[in-house]
């Protein structure tokens, strides 16, 4: 009898393992369940096109031969384009200019509305954010009407053609700032939000007012976010393509059709069938992209935990 007892004593330690192995398994298959949406959509919708793209860079179609494997010969054609370099260099000193100005625009707007305790923080807030939800064309056909020579408000009073070749880059770097800035604003308000107030109340017992605290506290407890906000401006810059292709209409002499490789790409492919030098250009944009994000991000890695 006490052998009998003492096997049904153990035989749920035996059966335990094998127990807790399919609950693990179970609740493994449940959040693959989950994800599942996701990782179908992302295949469907990023890799395989990607995948269908690159191919397509690594041919080339012509009359004569038809479509034959050309290996990296579109890149190299891409590469010596002066016009591609033309459009990569023009985004870079877009970037250069229009990061820091959108940044620091985000960074006040936020640290002002941090400081303000009363009930208009609210409007504040929800007014500088209604640019971004306004959809990215309606926002540059409406910037379009305000700059036109023709009929434009902005030309009118002020007399200046804002689409000409040395306006017409400013022009666009407005466009950008007003309709992202509110939502770089955002990210960055919300990373005050989440800062201890303790800090603030020491700095102020010992003597430092609002400014010291916004620019000496304030600022560097945030750097991450700031990084990560600088990143993605960083990306949306080189990828530059729905502001000047509306605007292009409006003064095609100075908003090219090479004006950035993004635009470049869109009338290789669409307007000239170039679809396979098209590709190499998308993909060779997509390597300066990288390089950069990369770049910046070894240079702040010391200033934030990214």
């Amino acid at each position: 009898m006490v052998q009998v007892e003492n096997r049904s004593a153990a035989a749920p330690a035996v059966a335990g393992p094998p127990v807790k192995k399919q609950r693990h398994t179970r609740e493994a298959a449940t959040g693959w369940l989950f994800v599942l949406p996701f990782v179908i959509l992302l295949i469907a919708f990023l890799l395989l096109p990607m995948a269908y793209a690159f191919k397509l860079s690594l041919y080339r179609s012509t009359l004569i031969e038809g479509e034959h494997f050309a290996f990296f010969e579109n890149y190299t054609q891409a590469f010596q384009d002066p016009l591609v370099r033309e459009g990569v260099v023009r985004v870079i000193v877009f970037g250069l200019i229009q990061t820091p100005v959108m940044i620091g625009l985000a960074l006040l707007a936020a640290l002002l509305i941090d400081h303000a305790t009363s009930r208009f923080s609210r409007v504040f807030r929800l007014a500088a954010f209604v640019p971004y939800a306004v959809p990215v064309v309606i926002g540059t056909l409406m910037w379009g009407f305000l700059y036109s020579k023709d009929t434009g408000p902005l030309s009118a009073v002020l007399h200046i053609d804002f689409l000409s070749s040395s306006w017409v880059l400013a022009s666009l770097g407005n466009v950008v700032t007003w309709q992202w800035a509110g939502y770089n604003m955002i990210v960055l308000y919300a990373a005050l939000q989440g800062l201890p107030r303790e800090v603030y109340e020491s700095a102020r017992m010992d003597g430092a007012g609002p400014a010291q605290i916004a620019w000496r506290i304030k600022t560097p407890m945030i750097s991450s976010a700031i990084v990560l906000a600088t990143l993605f401006t960083i990306l949306g810059t080189l990828q530059f393509f729905t502001e000047p292709l509306i605007l292009q209409p409006l003064n095609p002499g100075s908003i090219t059709q090479h004006y950035t490789p993004n635009v470049y790409a869109f009338n290789q492919a669409f307007s000239f069938q170039q679809y396979n030098y098209s590709a190499a250009i998308s993909f060779l944009l997509g390597a300066v992209v990288f390089v950069g994000s990369y770049i910046f991000l070894f240079a702040t890695r010391k200033r934030s935990a990214l």
